[in-house]
């Protein structure tokens, strides 16, 4: 894991902002090569790589979920937020407002 990315000293961040920093960068990778597999796909005009190029995206985002559900399983903030947002019905900007009065 790259110290680059560490707004503060490594030394002085716990053990779980370190994993949790190691799964958002994680997650920022893998959408970003989703995003980088589907404009390829996009541009290419032989039909056999672009169904590569689209099969390598369905993979990048498989990883994007698997690391956005290890973030929703540790970290009550993650959870509470994609538990409201997530799968639910309706304009996504209304969610908040409709959350807020069930509680």
């Amino acid at each position: 894991m790259s110290s680059e990315d560490l707004h503060a000293p490594r030394e002085r961040l716990s053990p779980r902002t370190l994993a949790m920093h190691q799964a958002i960068v994680s997650l920022k990778e893998e959408l970003e090569a989703a995003d980088w597999y589907r404009q390829r796909a996009d541009d290419c005009d032989d039909a056999a790589l672009k169904a590569i190029l689209l099969h390598n995206m369905r993979e990048e985002i498989e990883h994007a979920a698997m690391a956005l559900e290890w973030l929703r399983r540790n970290d009550a903030d993650f959870d509470r937020q994609l538990r409201t947002y997530l799968f639910s019905p309706g304009a996504i900007t209304e969610v908040e407002e409709k959350a807020e009065k069930k509680t």
